[in-house]
């Protein structure tokens, strides 16, 4: 490609940027998953490695993706939105990465179905992240991009309510205090993982708006 399609916005690198970013979050939600049978006692010091390399990989792809803008001229999409979701989209990985060390000191007897619920729901969402990302590209995708946003919008309620249910079991059970106050932390980080996929495909959703 050559400096002046690169300038006058036919540069198709932000594209590449932005769905590498989704698929970084993607992948740190998945690492989440696989590090869950491999908890013990103690952690061994090598547990968030995966994570780490997630979380490290996706803030080159954010650096990379500033650097552009500041290069480019014009840029295929609105230089604020694609701004606004290469930071939306590092802030999952980033607050995954928090579980997963959260998950690291865990208090003994903290069993996976006690979150599993919500690590499903967080799973989920980060798929139709990466979804609704990839089909940017385009621009012709609106009615797919506002369906999905619409079933990521599901989850996240789905989410509020779970967290209800959560935290009621929590506060009437007769857990130890410290197993309390761990998993009430944990089940709000998972949510704000929920959430931070809800706020990037925001702002894909907006973006498929201006395009219509």
């Amino acid at each position: 490609m050559s400096a002046l399609q690169r300038l006058f916005g036919q540069d198709t690198r932000f594209y590449d940027f932005l769905e590498s970013g989704a698929a970084a979050a993607n992948a740190s939600t998945q690492e989440i998953a696989r590090l869950i049978p491999l908890l013990s006692d103690p952690a061994p010091a090598d547990l968030l490695s995966a994570l780490a390399q997630c979380r490290r990989k996706h803030k080159r792809i954010s650096q990379e993706t500033t650097e552009a803008l500041c290069k480019t001229f014009v840029t295929p999409l609105e230089r604020e939105d694609i701004e606004a979701l290469s930071t939306a989209l590092y802030k999952i990985t980033k607050n995954v990465e928090k579980i997963g060390e959260r998950l690291t000191i865990r208090p003994k007897g903290i069993k996976a179905d006690s979150f599993g619920r919500q690590l499903t729901m967080l799973e989920s969402a980060s798929d139709l992240v990466m979804k609704i990302v990839g089909h940017l590209r385009t621009k012709s995708h609106g009615e797919l991009i506002r369906d999905e946003y619409e079933r990521l919008q599901t989850i996240e309620g789905d989410a509020d309510k779970l967290m209800n249910e959560l935290l009621r079991e929590l506060y009437q059970g007769s857990l130890d205090p410290r197993e309390v106050v761990f998993l009430k932390d944990l089940y709000e980080l998972l949510e704000k993982g929920i959430d931070r996929c809800r706020d990037a495909a925001y702002v894909v959703f907006q973006v498929a708006l201006k395009y219509s």
